[in-house]
C-alpha cells in the first residue's frame, strides 16, 4: 500500500527533474519554466518526505535495522 501511495511521487518527482533539464536546455535560461519545474520538484520531494515521516509516526511504515 505505501509503495502504490510513494510511487507516484517519485514519477513525478522524476518527471519535473527531466523538464527542469528539457527548459534549461531549450530556452537557455531566458524563462522562469525551469525555475517552476525544480520548485515542484523540491515541493513533491518535501512532501513524499513528509509522508514517509507520518506513516513512520502513525506505525503505517515500520522501519528496520540493517543486518
Amino acid at each position: 500500500m505505501t509503495t502504490l501511495v510513494c510511487l507516484p511521487f517519485l514519477v513525478i518527482i522524476l518527471y519535473n527533474l527531466g523538464a527542469g533539464l528539457y527548459y534549461l536546455l531549450v530556452y537557455k535560461g531566458a524563462s522562469n519554466r525551469t525555475v517552476n519545474a525544480l520548485t515542484r520538484r523540491i515541493g513533491f520531494s518535501v512532501g513524499l518526505i513528509l509522508l514517509v515521516i507520518l506513516g513512520i509516526w502513525t506505525g503505517v511504515i515500520k522501519p528496520h535495522g540493517i543486518m
